[in-house]
């Protein structure tokens, strides 16, 4: 179970009582965390999930506090920061920075069709939309190029020759395309917009979760994280009708433009490098301990497949 941080029942109850919630009816650690520690909480006046930052500064709390607000105030189903009477969002609880959120509906999908991919694909370009330009609230991701040039050359030594000759040629495009990327259309990042982040009932998408990968940074790199998850098979290459789907909803709401549209097949390599490195860390990190890992092997049968990229984003002038 991916709970980093054990809590008791009067630890929680002494936390609670600000929120002036009622009475603490219930919790449960939740195990499909992999980076925080989360619990679902029953109150008498609601549903909540308790959410222990274990990785990150401090510092950097207030930013994922405005980036839910704002979002929160666009209308877009996201865990805003619950405040206590006093108004405080982030507290602290057993040594760690901790938020109270509303407990989203919905469950978690494993096998999206067309609909979903649409519902997703448009939830990120409101996203976008919304924090783009004057809106758009600055912030470094700690897993940029840098990092997995970085990173990279630490990890490929360690590799088989296939898997290190793949690796060699994503780091190689990254130093060749880094400026362009960094140079394409910004705004804030959900960043890690996978299925598990994701609440549907039915075909209806009733949340989005786990904001602690947020950034500001290029929208094609948000669109390549989260459609190498919804629109991949299991041998790693894309469905291309649930990607045209993804991206035809997507488009719809925020055009791509010729920059993104030329840069897009190397973008998909890039988000992919990101989750194979981040995966081996933590698999690493984490050996012998009973913490959710997910499959390093995963991304790198998507990045192989990716050399060739068949799926074109719908042009825009």
């Amino acid at each position: 179970m991916s709970v980093f941080t054990p809590l008791t029942r009067p630890e929680l109850e002494t936390f609670l009582a600000p929120y002036g919630l009622g009475r603490l009816l219930d919790f449960q650690g939740i195990a499909a965390g992999s980076e925080n520690t989360n619990f679902f909480i029953s109150l008498e006046q609601g549903e909540f999930v308790l959410t222990l930052v274990e990785r990150g500064p401090v510092d950097e709390m207030p930013f994922f506090i405005e980036l839910l607000d704002v979002l929160h105030e666009a209308d877009l189903p996201v865990p805003f920061a619950v405040r206590t009477t006093g108004g405080e969002a982030l507290r602290e609880l057993a040594g760690k920075p901790a938020l109270l959120q509303p407990r989203l509906s919905g469950k978690h999908i494993q096998q999206p069709n067309a609909q979903h991919c649409a519902q997703v694909g448009g939830l990120l370009a409101h996203v976008h939309l919304a924090t783009r330009g004057e809106c758009l609230l600055e912030r470094r991701t700690d897993r940029g190029l840098a990092w997995m040039q970085q990173e990279g050359e630490r990890l490929i030594g360690r590799m088989n020759s296939t898997d290190a000759a793949l690796l060699r040629a994503a780091l190689d495009e990254i130093n060749q395309h880094q400026a362009a990327i960094m140079a394409l259309p910004r705004a804030n990042l959900h960043a890690d917009l996978f299925r598990d982040n994701v609440m549907f009932e039915g075909t209806h998408l009733t949340g989005v979760i786990d904001f602690y990968n947020a950034c500001s940074g290029p929208m094609l790199y948000d669109v390549a994280i989260s459609l190498n998850d919804w629109c991949s098979e299991a041998d790693g290459s894309i469905n291309l009708p649930l990607a045209q789907a993804w991206l035809g909803a997507y488009a719809a709401l925020r055009p791509f433009t010729p920059a993104e549209v030329q840069l897009w097949p190397a973008m998909l390599r890039v988000a992919c490098v990101r989750f194979w490195l981040s995966r081996l860390i933590a698999a690493q990190s984490f050996e012998g301990r009973d913490v959710l890992v997910h499959d390093p092997a995963e991304l790198q049968r998507r990045l192989a497949q990716r050399q060739q990229v068949a799926l074109a984003l719908p042009f825009a002038l």
